[in-house]
């Protein structure tokens, strides 16, 4: 689930008071149940408006429910020729869900955990499995659910004002929405870098890492969706040319390196151990001061998760998007079995002290029966595709 709370654990990430604010609009009450997702035909597109800018577009089970069938009749409609999914507010295309809501959903409404976590699930392989091209726009924030409704689809939009991180394991989670598919298709060792410490990546970043396919300046954004209307009965060659076009005339940090660049051969040797153990001693015998700080911020992650997460990762390298999900699904039924996640979201949204006590707290007390008991099949329970 998107998880951009836990921006206050990684003190190297931002301002405390920025990420206070995202805290509240994640754990406001939600609004009217009828506006938080808007579904238009527009010309021969349908366009899903993620509609909730006072929480950052955070994704709820009300919203999954609206998409997700929509989404299928669109893809059926011999009228609707692309789909177009944005955020609206301008802050952020999808900062993630109600991380808040599933943990008190323990104690009240367990089959909300189920649901929202299968749901969702089935939404992001629809995504992926969808016949029309489909187009996110992640301009601003796109964390956890959010990266969830844009990677899987077919062409992904950024803007100099894009955000990404999966930073589930400071909270005890997991990177997932098909985060053990995606992340280790990127380029060496960069997904599970990404998925072990939360790093962010910013604007063009987030084209070059190979989230995005296209990069566009966001003053163009509109224009580039106005182009994207006006297209009559366009094939997915005439949707990539209208993409292509605005990609090349973005102009801004067009000459910047990519953020890790200078970084990728120690990030491709040390996170290319089999264990997180061997990672951190990795970490330790490079000893640059990328490294120490890499160490640093794994070290205040869930041991547990961080085991999850690089076992998610490698079993999911060779696995189908369907078998990943599945994986994911029991992954996250576990999780909020566990102790961690809810320690996570006490530290960080309920008692904010931001100290999580993990149980266990040292990765050799994560045994690999216990880990072997998160991954286990649900039997009938599975989520089936």
């Amino acid at each position: 689930m998107g998880l951009q709370e836990v921006w206050r654990l990684m003190s190297r990430f931002n301002s405390s008071r920025r990420t206070n604010v995202i805290l509240q609009h994640l754990v406001s009450k939600h609004t009217d149940a009828a506006a938080e997702v808007l579904l238009e035909r527009k010309g021969y597109a349908g366009v899903i408006t993620l509609n909730r800018p006072q929480f950052l577009n955070a994704l709820n089970l009300n919203m999954i429910r609206q998409i997700y069938p929509q989404l299928k009749k669109w893809e059926q409609d011999p009228e609707t020729f692309l789909v177009i999914i944005k955020g609206a507010g301008g802050k952020a295309f999808c900062a993630g869900g109600d991380i808040r809501a599933l943990s008190e959903a323990r104690k009240t409404d367990q089959k909300m955990t189920q649901d929202l976590f299968r749901e969702e699930y089935v939404l992001n392989n629809a995504i992926d499995s969808c016949q029309k091209p489909y187009i996110a726009l992640i301009h601003g924030i796109t964390m956890g659910g959010g990266v969830g409704l844009s990677v899987h689809g077919q062409f992904r939009v950024a803007t100099e004002k894009s955000v990404f991180a999966m930073p589930e394991t400071a909270i005890g989670l997991f990177p997932d929405v098909g985060g053990g598919y995606f992340l280790p298709r990127l380029q060496g060792k960069l997904g599970y870098f990404l998925a072990l410490t939360g790093f962010r990546l910013k604007g063009r970043d987030v084209y070059t890492a190979g989230i995005a396919t296209h990069f566009v300046d966001s003053e163009k954004l509109g224009f580039l969706e106005e182009d994207l209307l006006a297209l009559k009965s366009p094939s997915k060659e005439n949707i990539a040319d209208v993409l292509e076009t605005y990609h090349t005339k973005s102009k801004i940090d067009q000459d910047k390196s990519f953020i890790l660049e200078e970084h990728m051969d120690k990030i491709n040797s040390c996170f290319s151990a089999n264990t997180v153990e061997q990672i951190i001693e990795n970490l330790q015998q490079d000893g640059s001061s990328f490294a120490l700080e890499q160490l640093k911020v794994i070290k205040k992650m869930s041991p547990t998760s961080l085991k999850i997460t690089l076992r998610q990762l490698i079993e999911g390298s060779s696995k189908t998007l369907p078998e990943v999900l599945t994986m994911e699904y029991r992954l996250s039924q576990a999780c909020m079995r566990g102790h961690d996640f809810h320690e996570g979201v006490r530290a960080v949204l309920v008692d904010k002290d931001q100290s999580p006590k993990w149980k266990p707290a040292d990765l050799k007390e994560v045994t690999d029966e216990d880990l072997n008991s998160y991954f286990k099949s649900l039997g009938s329970n599975d989520l089936k595709f």
